[in-house]
Formats: C-alpha cells, structure tokens, sequence
C-alpha cells in the first residue's frame, strides 16, 4: 500500500485529484467507483476546479457510488444520490445516464444488489474506487464483521456509524438503520483503490488498515491484500502510524523516480 502524508486536508483533496484526473485523461471512458461524506467532497470540489479551469472531461465516464440509505428517495438531502447530484455530478459534463447509485427504496433487495453487480461488470469493471474510512475502520457501509469476501447487499449500520452520520440529520431518530452497500470483495474487484482520511479522529483506523491485521472487524483491512492501493492522509490521520517516517521516505524516493531525479549508485 501507497502511502502518501499531506500536511492538510486541502492537500489531500489536490494529491487525490491528481490521481483521478490522469486517468480520466488517459482513458476516457474510464469506470470510477465513488465515496461520499465530508472527506471525498473536498476531492469533488477539485475535480469540479479542473473540469473548469481546464476543461478535464467526464463525458464519457461512467461512475458507481458505493452504498446508499434505504428508505430514502433520490430527492431527500440525506440521500447520497443526493449528495452526488448537489455536489459534484451537475458541476461536471457526466452524462447523467452513466452515473449510477445503489436504489435505497428497491421492492428486492437482493435482486437490485445481483443487478448492481451484473452493471459494474457489463461496463468492464470499477477502474478506480474512491474510498472513505470510518472511525472504526469500515469501508462502504461494511461494518466490522463482515465478510471479506462480500458482495453488494443489504446491511444493518452499527451504532456507532449511525451516531457518526448524525450530524447530517436534523433528529438522530431520522437517521437509517440499513443501507445497500457494495461488498468488501466488490470493492477489492477494482483496479485501483483511492483512500482518503482527514482528521484525528480517523488516525487509529489508519493504522489498522495500514498496520495492523487483515482482519473482519477492521474492513478497510482488506485492502492489504489489494495489489493497487493510494491512500493519501494528512498529518492528523497519520498521526498513529508506527512507520510514518518511512513512508515519507518511500515518497520521496517515488515523487524523485518519476521526475527522473533518483540516483543510483555507480
């Protein structure tokens, strides 16, 4: 795993644009699996600049979110069809028809999740997945305990992910208790994958998902055994990080090679 330290979550939102751009650049038709949450908005925001200011074109891309509340209609601002639409995709030249969010109020469940899957392969697979972490190391809405193996489906929000998606919700009360989520497996599917984390708050998550075990009770885990994972931090959420000092190094070495400026012994 890529490990990147930004002094700020500014920075973190610039150094992942970075990574999205090129490869809307390089492949056009590109599939991105999305986040949402107060961490990947600064990356949207960004994304938006360079759409912008210069011209970095999404008319061919298609996108997939990874989760969605049940129980609430696209139209509600707590929906992440929602939040998506407000945020990020009416500012950028999407083609509307390309984007596309699990369903919160779908009469099967299992149905919508099998025909969820069955989308993301007939595009040819997610080429980069956007990622949030929460406080307790889930990633999507795969609370601790799921399968690492799991695929799109419907799944209960622990306590403590609902008292920390609260702040959103005029009434805690209002906040969902299920959510249709992609699986931990669908997620490890993806080409590339881009994690984000901002804050303190964020940093012992970090340094399980980095650090620790592969384990169920810490999904982001997971992503140890991925071949292609960025995460990019700033300072707070590295803060617990046993080999930060390391992986500052490594950056380095990575930022000097490809600017051509690495030397080698004689």
């Amino acid at each position: 795993m890529r490990v990147i330290v930004e002094s700020s979550p500014e920075q973190v939102a610039r150094m992942a644009a970075t990574f999205v751009a090129a490869l809307v650049r390089k492949k056009p038709t590109c599939v991105l699996g999305l986040a949402t949450g107060s961490t990947p908005l600064g990356l949207y925001r960004e994304l938006i600049r360079l759409h912008r200011e210069e011209g970095l074109d999404f008319s061919r891309v298609t996108s997939f979110n990874l989760d969605e509340y049940v129980g609430l209609a696209p139209s509600h601002p707590q929906s992440y069809r929602y939040f998506m639409q407000h945020n990020f995709f009416q500012h950028i030249n999407i083609d509307q028809r390309n984007t596309h969010v699990p369903d919160g109020r779908a009469l099967d469940f299992e149905a919508h999740a099998e025909q969820y899957e069955r989308r993301i392969k007939d595009e040819g697979g997610i080429d980069l997945q956007v990622l949030g972490i929460g406080s307790d190391g889930h990633i999507a809405f795969n609370e601790p305990g799921s399968s690492l193996g799991s695929r799109t489906r419907l799944k209960t929000l622990t306590s403590e992910t609902v008292r920390d998606n609260a702040r959103f919700f005029n009434d805690p009360a209002e906040v969902p208790r299920l959510a249709v989520t992609m699986g931990v497996g669908t997620i490890l599917e993806s080409r590339r994958c881009l994690l984000l984390a901002c804050g303190r708050h964020k940093a012992e998550a970090i340094r399980a998902t980095v650090e620790g075990p592969v384990t169920a009770q810490v999904t982001a885990s997971a992503l140890q055994l991925h071949r292609d994972v960025i995460a990019v931090v700033d300072e707070d959420a590295a803060s617990s990080l046993y080999r930060r000092e390391y992986y500052c190094e490594v950056e380095q070495s990575q930022q000097a090679l490809q600017a051509g400026k690495l030397k080698f012994g004689a």
